[in-house]
């Protein structure tokens, strides 16, 4: 069945039979068993023709592996083993779908149709529509990429980086700008400027209860801002190869807050191994590229070699973008976790940074970290600015309501944990 839906009429609008059996021909797929005997011409035929050559050849391409399981092998169609084919059929469904559906159509031919090696053609890239997921891929390709193919990979991947940062980019230096304002306090500053909540705080033994008033002996207010460095920002990356996503969505982050002068941004992504990259963190393409994607994971060496470069404790943050599926040494980690906070590091632990929902996550790692009081959740792109800002700011971070939100499978979070793990 095409995964498609029958259009609804326009209120008032009166559908006729050929058309309401166009509509579900489009639907069903068609065939002898969609019982609507219409045949389609023009856009509708190419259309269905699109469709078919993924989901009908995809479907008989897995019945083909179980026949030749079986001693029979059969022929069936599709896209083609060949990258013009491919490029045909993708500038097909562009012609013909919208954005957003295109993409899906694409992972979808990526996972049942072996789209992945196509994608090492320049003749495919040329043609595929971008977003984080086909960024994901690519990277996870790049190892085997020939260098006739790498520029023309750069490009599709710049561009999903340069539009991750337009819309990105501009919110979090004005969200964390005023973050990084509040978060410096003066005991002489100016009317304007004054942080009344705390200047009650601060004066609550000069309460006069004759009068109902507080005499404030001391003002608590906001210092101006300094050009100098005011927090230390680590963010280390989990690369194994489920946390594409929020890889992409890191390194375009990183880039942002290198950015900012009152920020001295570090990143470092790791596997079984520790890269830092910080040394790239300018252009996230470079960033992306200098990735692995996959591997094993050992979040305690990595934590360890961040935890090397921390040299002011009390203004650092680090942030850790991990499913925290341990490989290396799993108490380790916390434990290292642990030394980091008691010497005054504010530490955030991310489960995703990205937009693909609840994601698989280990309960227990995420259960122990709540427990040092440090919740464990995945971020939205929209959400991390506010995250960030509340960590410059010693606040309680934003975390997600845990009921919105429901596990990705079944070993994964759990009923009702909805990918957050707050302190208990």
């Amino acid at each position: 069945m095409n995964p498609v839906e029958p259009v609804e009429p326009v209120k008032g609008e009166a559908v006729g039979g050929d058309e309401r059996l166009r509509r579900w021909r489009m639907v069903l797929g068609g065939g002898a068993a969609d019982g609507t005997e219409h045949a389609l011409t023009g856009a509708d035929a190419a259309m269905d023709g699109a469709l078919s050559a993924l989901y009908e050849a995809g479907a008989r391409t897995e019945e083909r592996g179980e026949r030749k399981g079986r001693g029979r092998a059969e022929r069936a169609a599709g896209l083609g083993a060949s990258a013009p084919s491919v490029a045909r059929w993708l500038g097909d469904i562009r012609a013909y779908f919208p954005r957003p559906v295109v993409q899906v159509m694409q992972r979808d031919a990526i996972d049942r149709l072996g789209l992945a090696r196509l994608l090492l053609e320049p003749e495919t890239l040329d043609v595929v529509e971008p977003d984080v997921q086909l960024v994901g891929t690519l990277l996870s390709l790049a190892q085997a990429m020939p260098e006739r193919v790498r520029e023309s990979a750069r490009a599709v991947v710049r561009k999903v980086v340069e539009d991750l940062e337009r819309r990105i980019a501009a919110r979090t230096r004005a969200v964390l700008t005023g973050a990084l304002d509040r978060s410096a306090r003066t005991s002489r500053p100016r009317h304007r400027d004054i942080d009344w909540n705390r200047t009650l705080r601060a004066n609550l033994g000069t309460y006069l209860p004759e009068y109902g008033t507080v005499v404030p002996e001391k003002l608590v207010g906001y210092a101006r801002a300094a050009r100098s460095v005011r927090k230390d920002v680590v963010l280390c990356v989990d690369q194994s190869g489920s946390m594409a996503a929020s890889v992409v969505h890191a390194a375009v982050f990183g880039a942002v807050l290198a950015s900012m002068r009152s920020l001295s941004t570090r990143l470092v992504v790791f596997d079984t191994s520790v890269v830092d990259l910080t040394d790239q963190i300018d252009d996230p393409v470079d960033v992306l590229f200098g990735t692995r994607l996959g591997g094993g994971t050992d979040i305690d060496r990595a934590l360890a070699y961040c935890q090397s470069r921390v040299t002011r404790p009390a203004e650092t943050i680090v942030v850790l973008i991990s499913d925290l599926y341990e490989g290396g040494t799993r108490d380790g980690m916390v434990r290292r976790i642990a030394q980091m906070r008691a010497s005054g590091v504010r530490f955030v632990a991310l489960l995703a940074l990205s937009d693909d929902g609840a994601p698989a996550y280990d309960r227990s790692r995420a259960a122990a970290l709540a427990g040092l009081g440090v919740p464990a959740f995945a971020c939205t792109p929209e959400l991390f600015p506010e995250v960030m800002a509340a960590a410059i700011e010693g606040l309680p971070l934003p975390v997600p309501d845990p009921e919105a939100a429901r596990p990705a499978d079944p070993g994964g979070a759990g009923p009702g944990d909805g990918g957050v793990a707050g302190p208990g």
